[in-house]
């Protein structure tokens, strides 16, 4: 067993989420060597209903999500089970919880409740738009987070914005999650005192616009689709089609990457252009997107193979997958009890690569 696999073992995480962010949160505590408990409604969680069954007609997203975790059912409004639920907090080192905000104390079960039965607990909300504020109560998805924190308008074609995918909010949620609950735990190392944690996928969007924050609160500038450094203005840093229908990205930023790339493409006329085109450099894009045009994906990777230019074939999830890097890596495989790909945490330790994930089975305790 890898080192990571241990990172947080014998910490009790009770898992009231739902869907993407808080449930890969759990997951990669899983990986740490956290023990996971799923604790579901009557009706058990609803990403069950979406996405692909395998033949035995399990949800490919629910299993893949919950590996590595034990499942209990309870119903919270039913007395005797919220008791066993209260039974379970007394022993638990952390609970994440994704209702809106008023669910959880609407149950008797707020966090100062949960708190003063177990001070150590560590009690992390991950909901949607936070506890307070004039959205706190909303409903929302990632793409109505991106919109409210301003992220969409500056992504997409000049003509129209575009969803992310994968769901970017959701994701970071679930990464800001991870890092604000492993940080209590160690903070609870010196003080013995959990802690209240309430996180907003509407807000953890902020901080990756750190560049274009500095701008707008310096020189009031805000992002304009297809027209700034790394939304489609530069022609350094930009996706260009090939003759065959797919597409190359160029990420050639740093001037001694694009001095490689025009060297290669011999077009040493480009160089210059790349700091002394105002943006959005369309023409110089013009250009760039001709050359392109002119090979296939095949010739454009053979062309620019040994050249350090910062240029690669967008590849397909498929092709992705078997990718030799990828295979070298060795963090994607074949789950052993479903017929799924699956990522495992993404950092080898001391050398050693991730276990594999156990299959989800029901939690057997009284």
């Amino acid at each position: 067993m890898s080192r990571l696999n241990r990172f947080v073992a014998g910490i009790r995480v009770l898992d009231l989420t739902r869907h993407l962010p808080g449930p890969l949160a759990t997951l990669l505590l899983a990986d740490m060597g956290a023990e996971i408990l799923k604790i579901e409604g009557p009706a058990g969680d609803e990403i069950k209903s979406l996405g692909p069954q395998d033949a035995a007609g399990r949800s490919l997203y629910y299993e893949a999500i919950s590996a590595g975790k034990r499942t209990l059912g309870l119903d919270l409004k039913e007395p005797a089970d919220r008791e066993r639920f209260l039974v379970l907090v007394d022993t638990a080192d952390v609970l994440i919880e994704s209702f809106r905000p008023d669910v959880m104390p609407r149950l008797g079960l707020s966090s100062d409740t949960l708190r003063a039965r177990n001070p150590r607990l560590i009690y992390a909300s991950l909901s949607g738009y936070g506890r307070d504020g004039p959205l706190a109560t909303a409903a929302g998805h990632d793409a109505n987070y991106l919109a409210y924190a301003g992220a969409l308008a500056g992504n997409g074609t000049v003509r129209e914005s575009s969803l992310f995918y994968p769901p970017i909010a959701d994701c970071l949620g679930s990464m800001f999650g991870l890092a604000t609950i492993l940080g209590a735990l160690y903070a609870r190392e010196r003080d013995g005192r959990g802690c209240d944690i309430d996180i907003a996928l509407a807000d953890v969007i902020m901080p990756l616009q750190v560049f274009s924050l500095a701008e707008l609160g310096a020189t009031g500038k805000q992002p304009t689709r297809g027209a700034d450094l790394l939304n489609g203005g530069w022609a350094c840093y930009r996706i260009y089609a090939t003759r065959d229908g797919r597409e190359m990205a160029l990420g050639a930023v740093e001037p001694k990457f694009w001095r490689a790339f025009c060297e290669r493409a011999n077009r040493s006329d480009w160089i210059s252009r790349q700091g002394d085109d105002p943006l959005p450099q369309h023409e110089l894009i013009r250009e760039v997107a001709t050359f392109f045009a002119a090979m296939t994906l095949a010739e454009c990777v053979e062309q620019f193979a040994t050249a350090d230019c910062c240029l690669a074939p967008l590849l397909d999830l498929r092709e992705a997958v078997a990718h030799p890097h990828h295979v070298a890596r060795g963090l994607v495989t074949r789950a052993e009890q479903l017929a799924i790909f699956e990522a495992a945490f993404p950092a080898i330790v001391d050398g050693e690569r991730p276990r594999r994930r156990s299959p989800r089975e029901p939690w057997r305790g009284t």
